[in-house]
């Protein structure tokens, strides 16, 4: 392949909006990840083996057969083992960190001072205070509030305590943790822990370091992760069923176009609702336009789409993108996922970028404190310099693709458990008996970023489409959940009419969609809260780590995936990664992510680059384990007579 072919959209994206923006900015003259991507070239080898090291000042040290070992006598086993828990702990700290900033929030409406913010969902407050001993009765919402803001609180600084989030896993999953002494204590504990473990002169046993990688990873998935979903559903509701539309298409020709990007719903949640206040509204129409349009991108889409049916613009390959449509009036970041490159697109088009959270900054960016205590007049000031904004805007240089998509999304475990047994008897019974009788095989859990080392949204597509063909019900979260969204697979008509038929036929009796949008990539989750559900429920074994399940990671690139994939496998449920782990120059520490995790905690790593392949491995492993739960046996249709009803004793 030339360099020019390389550059060609067809290779670089799968929607038709991105390949029409591409085109744009070939004849913008602008840069988007794509070329920078092509442009650096053969990545450095050394890079992603693991073998290079550089946390301490002799080096860098490179590790080649010829020269074994580092300066200070680390193998490629030390170093690829220390740089995996360095990225363990990186997106743990993401997590978790968004997490802290839910309950601290949770924590000032407690305490009466939560400014413009409130308990959105009473039920969803008693439901996890219940979880954690809180009593309820006659209290209070309150009192309530600050009790489990306590427990939230506590679960990052203690030092000694076993994490109280973990009681919520299955019993025979902590005692599996509790036998491998991965059980962790504090979520800010277990980040500097191992980050002390990692410096120069520590750990150097990849066992150890990598028994603290799943340690670390198991006090994000079942401890930050975790809270920040339910602190999310308390302050902001528990998502239900909602239908919007995806893809650059929903931005706007007549409407001032704001786009939020990022992680954190805080401020995302106080623009949809200053968006359609009336004096928002009135200042639009005085600058000449019809009115706020808001669309979301990555996570931050995912959030206030969940709740409030905002639509989608984009995932993350998209954010340039839709600077360049040239139609974009604000585009307002808060953390994770936000490209240093945007203000440099920007400056191409008449698009302000908007940074709000006072860690992260972007030379190039305008930045406004958020500030959360005078929320709704912060959110409104934020719009109001978007409006002014709209004067700028050159129809010469607009051109916003004809692309969108209808879907429907808000599938929390609340809500499927209420889709699946009814408001009077909600429960995962109908779906626990679905896979028992084989009718819906198993469940994959398809999460995850965008790269551009592939094809965008391809392999996600392609898997999505083939694992519903072959009756295995899709959950999506993320990136991921975006890609179906765009290309239509998440209309629930869609999707069922190229669902195999035993699945089909399960959706449509009970109402679900063979394609569950579950929210953004914190909550992967809520993945573990179903999981967790269906074991509860009985038949399908005692541990998630028995259960007909997979996740995937098509496409992923950041810290927080490497730390999502190893809390998955730390609960039992096998990973297939799109991308491999940057641990080749390692066969020991390859060996134990791919091998003898599965030993220990009843999931390991997989890599496969072709979806096709992954998908029959993906079989494989569900039909592996409905063998071993022994829900494959075929039983004889008989005709009961009198005898045989009596000695069914019921």
């Amino acid at each position: 392949m030339t360099k020019a072919d390389a550059l060609r959209p067809e290779d670089r994206a799968n929607d038709r909006a991105s390949l029409e923006v591409l085109l744009k900015a070939e004849r913008d003259g602008v840069e988007t990840c794509f070329h920078r991507f092509q442009n650096l070239g053969a990545q450095c080898r050394f890079g992603t083996s693991g073998v290079c090291c550089r946390i301490c000042h002799m080096g860098p040290c490179r590790i080649t057969p010829k020269n074994p070992r580092g300066i200070c006598g680390a193998t490629a086993d030390t170093i690829v083992a220390r740089n995996f828990l360095r990225e363990v702990v990186g997106g743990t700290a993401a997590h978790s960190d968004h997490a802290r900033h839910l309950v601290l929030r949770l924590k000032a409406v407690a305490e009466g001072h939560g400014g413009d913010y409130r308990i959105a969902d009473a039920p969803a407050l008693k439901r996890y205070a219940a979880r954690y001993g809180i009593p309820t009765d006659n209290r209070p919402e309150q009192d309530t509030a600050r009790d489990l803001a306590a427990v939230f609180l506590a679960e990052f600084t203690a030092q000694e305590e076993n994490l109280r989030t973990l009681t919520l896993a299955p019993l025979r999953q902590q005692q599996r943790w509790a036998r491998h002494g991965v059980v962790p204590q504090g979520i800010d504990r277990m980040c500097v822990e191992s980050m002390h473990r990692t410096h120069m002169g520590v750990d150097h046993d990849y066992r150890n370091l990598l028994g603290q990688a799943f340690r670390t990873a198991i006090a994000d998935g079942w401890g930050g992760s975790r809270i920040a979903s339910m602190c999310s559903d308390i302050l902001f509701g528990t998502p239900r069923p909602v239908r919007s539309q995806a893809n650059l298409g929903v931005l706007s020709g007549t409407k001032v176009n704001i786009i939020v990007h990022g992680h954190e719903p805080e401020l995302s949640e106080m623009l949809a609702v200053a968006a359609h206040a009336p004096d928002i509204t009135a200042y639009a129409r005085d600058v000449g336009a019809e009115g706020v349009n808001l669309a979301g991108l990555c996570c931050t889409a995912n959030e206030i789409l969940m709740r409030r049916g905002v639509p989608i613009a984009g995932n993350f390959h998209q954010q340039e993108l839709a600077i360049i449509t040239g139609a974009v009036e604000m585009m307002v970041v808060d953390v994770q996922c936000v490209m240093p490159s945007l203000p440099e697109v920007a400056a191409a088009y008449h698009t302000e970028v908007v940074s709000t959270a006072d860690i992260a900054r972007t030379i190039g960016a305008t930045h406004v404190s958020f500030q959360a205590d005078n929320a709704l007049e912060s959110a409104k000031t934020i719009l109001r310099r978007a409006i002014d904004n709209f004067r700028r805007r050159d129809p010469a240089k607009v051109a916003i693709p004809d692309d969108r998509n209808p879907l429907v999304a808000g599938f929390s475990v609340e809500a499927i458990r209420t889709m699946l047994g009814g408001r009077f008897r909600a429960s995962f019974r109908p779906l626990n008996d679905a896979i028992i009788q084989g009718r819906i095989r198993g469940i994959a859990g398809v999460v995850g970023c965008n790269n551009p080392k592939t094809r965008a949204d391809a392999y996600i597509g392609t898997l999505t489409r083939e694992l519903v063909r072959r009756n295995v019900l899709v959950l999506q979260t993320g990136c991921a959940a975006q890609a179906s969204a765009k290309t239509g697979w998440m209309r629930p008509e869609t999707a069922l009419e190229h669902a195999g038929d035993s699945l089909r036929e399960v959706c449509e009796a009970i109402g679900i969609p063979p394609i569950l949008h579950m929210g953004s990539c914190v909550d992967n989750a809520r993945i573990l809260e179903a999981a967790a559900e269906i074991v509860r429920e009985g038949g399908l074994g005692d541990d998630i780590g028995g259960l007909p399940a997979v996740g995937v990671a098509p496409e992923w690139m950041s810290e927080k995936a490497v730390a999502i994939g190893t809390y998955f496998v730390a609960s039992g449920v096998d990973v297939i990664l799109g991308l491999p782990f940057h641990i080749s120059g390692s066969d020991k520490v390859t060996a134990y992510l791919q091998q003898e995790a599965r030993e220990m905690f009843g999931g390991a790593f997989h890599d496969e680059p072709d979806p096709l392949a992954a998908v029959d491995t993906i079989l494989a492993l569900i039909e592996e384990a409905r063998e071993k739960l022994g829900i494959n046996r075929k039983t004889e249709r008989k005709l009961f007579d009198m005898k045989d009803r009596r000695a069914l004793n019921v």
